[in-house]
């Protein structure tokens, strides 16, 4: 490791998937003035906030990994919230994160002053910190939405939603609502259908679900894992191309997309056989892919449940003691769990981000739609970079592969700050090209075809990645002449 020249000051705001790759290779590159800034008092991200019953990756865990930190005891090929956290505080402690970690602490501003040409970090208990780089590694799933029903604050018994599980509420016993059927939901509704009195799931969109090849990985799964790890190598190959299908299908194969769709149907129908009309109900009215698709084999069986009713019918109001629909229906409820979703499209929200010449970063995106280079830079807002931001997300690939990316990009961007000893900014016309072409690729996307998290209200796709992901890891490049240096 070679020491660079100059040790520009760097922030690093959040300790999830993102902001560990993020530090871990700035410190790799020789970089150690590094401050961490993270809200909880853990690292883990969404990993430690979403703590609900059945919490689990749809992505298999050898491929929803670090590269460069395998993990040979993993215990489920799709492991659950508590073996990912694990894994997140063991790659913070094997690679020295937590030394510069500050827990507690919420950013609420970040602000670019000219004159100094440094960012002035806001605290929220007052404080201010200097920064010469910033890195915001928010994510895109961490600020829980809620949709406008009037009444919902006036339900008398416990509300909360999913990913913040009250867990001091004990449903043994309790009428539970359910509202929304997104991946949440998907895999808490199988984890509480056992223990309620009832259980009415109202829906307004269903999901499409295919088979969940899951199993448990023992002692030699472990054994072979560790002695032999070109094992664990080739298995995480075989999940890259397994999922990397699933973004062929959405981009470029109809044919595949619509084996996907057939394959779908079979495993919908074949579980829901246990209730009549049930699978009317749940299979999806809108081009498969246009919504995220799902992994689960108990969701189904836990709606064809006798006390499990689905509800079709829209909600126009919560009353203090249930939920009411536009049929005119009361269900009555004693707990109602949100599992409705995130705000993914509010990039780095709620911070208040000012930049070169007082530019408002959010006003800019309210005007513009939420655009950045490769998802990562924004003209007009020097030596600040964003992990997981706009349309970096994966219609079927792993994250964790797309932040490893940013990540290297990230690095190359701070040595180049490095060796000129100033910041350096995205040109503009550089910025309009690549957004360009971006929402042209978009345009005609299956993500266009119904309404989904992916979208703003005016149709505009801001999440996703247009591509596979193995073509975003080869464009997405440090190019010194892509920016210019603020004298």
């Amino acid at each position: 490791m070679t020491v660079p020249a100059t040790q520009p000051r760097i922030a690093v705001i959040g300790t999830g998937f993102g902001g560990l790759a993020a530090v871990i290779e700035l410190k790799r590159r020789g970089y150690d003035d590094i401050v961490v800034l993270e809200k909880a008092d853990d690292v883990g991200g969404v990993w430690r906030e979403n703590t609900y019953p059945g919490a689990a990756c749809d992505v298999p865990s050898p491929f929803y990994s670090f590269s460069f930190a395998p993990n040979p005891r993993w215990p489920h090929r799709f492991s659950r919230q508590p073996a990912i956290l694990g894994y997140l505080r063991k790659v913070a402690d094997d690679y020295d994160v937590r030394r510069h970690v500050r827990f507690g602490v919420e950013v609420t501003a970040l602000e670019y002053d000219d004159a100094t040409r440094r960012w002035t970090i806001s605290l929220d208990a007052g404080e201010t910190l200097e920064a010469d780089v910033v890195v915001s590694a928010v994510g895109q799933l961490s600020r829980p939405a809620f949709p406008a029903i009037p009444g919902r604050e006036e339900f008398a018994g416990p509300s909360f939603h999913s990913a913040e599980w009250r867990h001091d509420v004990d449903l043994t016993g309790k009428r539970v609502a359910v509202i929304g059927t997104g991946a949440s939901a998907v895999q808490f509704v199988p984890a509480i259908a056992p223990d309620v009195a009832r259980l009415t799931l109202f829906q307004r969109s269903a999901p499409y679900l295919l088979l969940r090849p899951d199993r448990e990985f023992g002692r030699l799964h472990h054994w072979v894992f560790e002695k032999l790890p070109f094992t664990q190598l080739a298995e995480r190959a075989t999940w890259y191309g397994m999922v990397e299908i699933l973004s062929i299908a959405w981009v470029y194969s109809r044919l595949i997309s619509g084996i996907l769709k057939a394959c779908s149907k079979w495993h919908m129908r074949r579980q829901a056989k246990a209730k009549p009309g049930l699978f009317e109900k749940i299979w999806p009215d809108y081009p498969i892919g246009c919504k995220r698709i799902l992994f689960s084999n108990d969701y189904v069986p836990a709606l064809a449940q006798p006390h499990v009713d689905v509800v079709t019918d829209a909600i126009t109001a919560i009353t203090p003691t249930g939920v009411r629909t536009a049929a005119g229906e009361e269900h009555e409820a004693d707990v109602i769990i949100w599992g409705t979703g995130f705000k993914a499209t509010e990039f780095l929200a709620p911070m208040r981000i000012t930049g070169a010449g007082g530019r408002d970063l959010h006003e800019q995106w309210a005007e513009e739609g939420a655009h950045a280079y490769f998802g990562m830079s924004v003209p007009g807002f020097p030596n600040l970079h964003i992990m997981y931001g706009p349309n970096t997300n994966t219609g079927g690939g792993s994250i964790v592969y797309f932040l490893e990316a940013q990540a290297r990009y990230l690095g190359d961007l701070v040595d180049e700050v490095a060796r000129r000893a100033a910041p350096l900014v995205l040109r503009r016309e550089v910025d309009a090209a690549h957004d360009d072409r971006i929402q042209s690729e978009l345009s005609g996307s299956v993500w266009t075809a119904c309404d989904s998290w992916y979208r703003t209200q005016d149709g505009r796709v801001t999440t996703n990645w247009p591509l596979l992901g193995v073509q975003y890891k080869k464009q997405a490049r440090f190019d010194p002449s892509d920016y210019e240096v603020v004298s």
